[in-house]
């Protein structure tokens, strides 16, 4: 039995949810099943996922939205924007087959997927409750304070600087097969974390300069824009670490293959979000959720991010 894992890429609850999601199947659905993982990332615009990566006998989806192909066999997600093509949530509450799970209110899918296969299958979790309880934190943002989830201390937070931003498409994998076994400090002592997360600390020191030097903090909202710089990606606390009373961060960067503008509200003061960001992202054909969102484009349509971005910096800042 060929097992194709297919999560959420560069994002450590989308690793964590494929390493939940395989122990449980080798230990509760087929002892002697091969598994091989994909990651899948969101494209510009509302694209559907492309029947092409489903190549298993068993096809599995975790940390990631829907598909109505009949190859998928399994489906866990917790994000408000799962449901991105026509029919698609129709189509999941008509499936039968009692393999496909779906809750917004959850913080972390790993954690959801745990607790699904507790509840539904019988499966012991507990060997990996360190796993779980990092990547609740994480995908959470439960951290205590946000210097706590900037300084990078945390052998989680370690690997997850590494997950976010690795092009080798075999390091996600090999890290997915490390976290059913091995404790999270041992595998960020490994060179397959320590050997990149060198030049990503220093990267990680630059982006909070750049951060610093170029944010505005505005009626609740610090924004900033990073496209001529060419980043497009960063630690998300860094805003809050920076301007810890603020409701919301908003920015907009530019990479080799998209620019992306990014929207999340202040974990450490949930009650003063106003908006659902996985709705406004949604209007611009991305997603995420209520708390969290993000908005990809094509590479080459840095003008059409920045628009959006100065769009939606205008209607968050009328909360006031």
């Amino acid at each position: 039995m060929r097992v194709q894992v297919l999560f959420h890429d560069n994002c450590f609850d989308g690793a964590a949810s494929a390493a939940v999601f395989t122990r449980f199947y080798r230990e509760r659905v087929r002892a002697d099943a091969t598994f091989s993982y994909r990651g899948l990332a969101h494209k510009p615009g509302a694209e559907g996922i492309d029947p092409a990566v489903f190549t298993g006998d068993e096809n599995v989806i975790v940390d990631f939205r829907y598909s109505q192909d009949a190859r998928l066999t399994w489906w866990f997600d917790h994000h408000a924007s799962a449901f991105q093509q026509p029919g698609d949530e129709p189509h999941f509450q008509r499936d039968t087959s009692g393999q496909k799970f779906h809750d917004p209110h959850r913080k972390s899918c790993t954690l959801y997927l745990a607790d699904v296969a507790r509840e539904r299958f019988g499966w012991d979790a507990s060997p990996l409750k360190d796993l779980l309880h990092w990547a609740e934190i994480i995908d959470g943002a439960q951290f205590p304070s946000p210097q706590m989830a900037v300084a990078l201390e945390e052998p989680a937070l370690r690997i997850m600087t590494v997950l976010e931003a690795t092009k080798d498409d075999t390091l996600i994998p090999e890290v997915i097969r490390r976290m059913q076994t091995d404790s999270l400090a041992d595998i960020a002592a490994s060179p397959l974390i320590s050997a990149p997360l060198e030049p990503l600390l220093f990267r990680h020191q630059r982006n909070i300069d750049l951060v610093r030097e170029k944010a505005r903090y505005e009626n609740g909202v610090v924004h900033f824009d990073l496209v001529d710089e060419g980043v497009d990606s960063l630690n998300k606390f860094i805003a809050y670490a920076l301007y810890p009373d603020a409701r919301y961060t908003l920015w907009v960067g530019k990479g080799a293959s998209r620019a992306k503008v990014s929207l999340g509200s202040n974990p450490w003061k949930p009650e003063t979000r106003k908006h659902d960001l996985s709705a406004i992202a949604g209007r611009y054909g991305g997603g995420g959720h209520p708390v969290v969102a993000a908005v990809s484009f094509k590479a080459d349509q840095s003008d059409k991010a920045r628009a959006a971005y100065q769009e939606i910096l205008a209607e968050l800042s009328s909360a006031g």
